[in-house]
């Protein structure tokens, strides 16, 4: 039995295709409200890269009926507050309201997917401020920068080898009708699921709804991503020289979608790696061996196959060539030996702890039941993530990390200090 029940999830389909998911939760008066696009930096091609992340931000400078920043006043005026994020495979969109402002963001929402103004002015500004942006995050971050060049090492193929925010070329570039050819595709209502969680219920969501979404016209869905990353056969290596008072490490494996069977052990090796002090690598580069600084690794979801990253930080006076023979050294030691019972069941508490807080709020709530919508093909999958978690065995972890923690399918990114330069990351 899972510690984990769909109490009172509803589900509907408006004329026009959009999906909607609620669940009512008055334990305080408010709701999330999130809307899951299902286009990201994969939906992309060459000339075209970092779109979708521009939409995140175009997305709040006005339509016919609410103008430019008026989407952000009139919601703060009602009492909520919104954000956004973008992905390789989604755009989403947050809105954390008091039950009384439904409406009026029912409202918002369908002016801005009905009607977003493309002002050339605002698109300019919009422009700057995503290039802005990318040589905040990207030019003048050193993980940023190493991590963009690890993804276009990793993928030979697929379109998750550029980053989210764009080349910059492509950033300068985008036309008017790039603009409003992704819009069309991305932001129809039969490519979004609308997530609704707190104090409303069924009936009332489907009502406004109806009244503000479904005259909307559906269009074509994206194309479909049909490029598939052919199988690495040999270690990849890429380095970078870039301003940097410390060398950084970054190394990825290829390994499966998110709905791929072998996701939960995925899931419980990041865990055994990275989550708390008592960690393997944590105990290993950072305490025992004092090799690194910081140590951290991400098992993302993904729509199409991804990277199982491992970044680590290492000291000052310490070569990654070291830290390397010591994280190889804990990812054979995976296979080699069997993780006890004891530190397994420790690394499932943390996993499940930190799952069963992130369902305690109703935007928590709200995001994994879109996330689990989109990546695992159905909300009801997030109702069977403690179970997943439960029957991963000492034999799993074993045969997951021989699969696919191997030399050969691995790409190892390193930055090395430029010789005179300052850090761009301490100006």
């Amino acid at each position: 039995m899972s510690a984990v029940e769909p109490l009172a999830i509803k589900t509907g389909m408006l004329a026009n295709g959009m999906k909607v998911i609620v669940e009512e939760d008055r334990d305080i008066p408010n709701v999330a409200m999130y809307l899951f696009y299902k286009i990201g930096s994969r939906n992309e091609v060459p000339g075209t890269t970092g779109l979708a992340h521009f939409f995140e931000h175009m997305m709040f400078n006005g339509a016919k009926k609410y103008g430019p920043k008026q989407f952000d006043i009139v919601m703060e005026k009602s009492g909520g507050r919104n954000n956004a994020y973008t992905s390789e495979d989604l755009t989403v969109y947050t809105n954390f309201i008091p039950s009384s402002a439904l409406d009026v963001t029912f409202d918002l929402e369908a002016d801005r997917i009905r009607d977003l103004a493309f002002d050339p002015k605002l698109v300019q500004s919009e422009r700057e401020v995503v290039y802005s942006e990318r040589r905040l995050s990207v030019d003048n971050s050193n993980p940023g920068a190493l991590n963009e060049q690890l993804q276009a090492a990793a993928y030979t193929a697929h379109p998750y080898q550029w980053s989210v925010i764009g080349w910059p070329s492509d950033i300068e570039g985008w036309t008017m009708s790039d603009l409003k050819a992704h819009f069309k595709m991305g932001y129809a209502p039969n490519n979004c699921t609308l997530v609704v969680v707190g104090a409303a219920n069924f009936e009332q969501v489907m009502a406004l709804a109806k009244k503000h979404l479904e005259g909307i016209p559906q269009q074509p869905p994206p194309p479909a991503i049909r490029t598939k990353e052919p199988e690495q056969k040999g270690e990849r290596r890429v380095k970078l020289e870039k301003a940097a008072q410390l060398p950084l490490l970054m190394v990825a494996y290829h390994v499966g979608d998110s709905r791929s069977a072998d996701y939960p052990a995925l899931t419980v090796i990041d865990a055994l790696l990275s989550e708390g002090k008592s960690s393997r690598l944590n105990s290993r580069l950072v305490e025992k061996d004092e090799l690194a600084l910081q140590v951290s690794v991400e098992n993302p979801m993904q729509l199409d196959p991804g990277l199982f990253q491992v970044m680590v930080q290492p000291r000052s006076g310490v070569s990654t060539e070291k830290v390397e023979v010591a994280l190889y050294e804990e990812i054979e030691r995976l296979k080699s030996e069997k993780v006890s019972a004891v530190e397994l069941e420790k690394v499932r508490n943390q996993i499940l702890g930190a799952f069963y807080r992130q369902l305690k709020t109703i935007a928590g709530k709200a995001n994994l039941l879109g996330q689990y919508e989109i990546y695992f093909g159905g909300y009801a999958k997030l109702f069977e993530f403690d179970r997943a978690i439960g029957a991963v065995t000492p034999e799993d972890v074993q045969r997951v990390a021989a699969k696919y923690l191997t030399e050969r399918n691995r790409t190892v990114a390193t930055l090395v200090p430029a010789k005179g330069a300052k850090d761009e990351e301490s100006q």
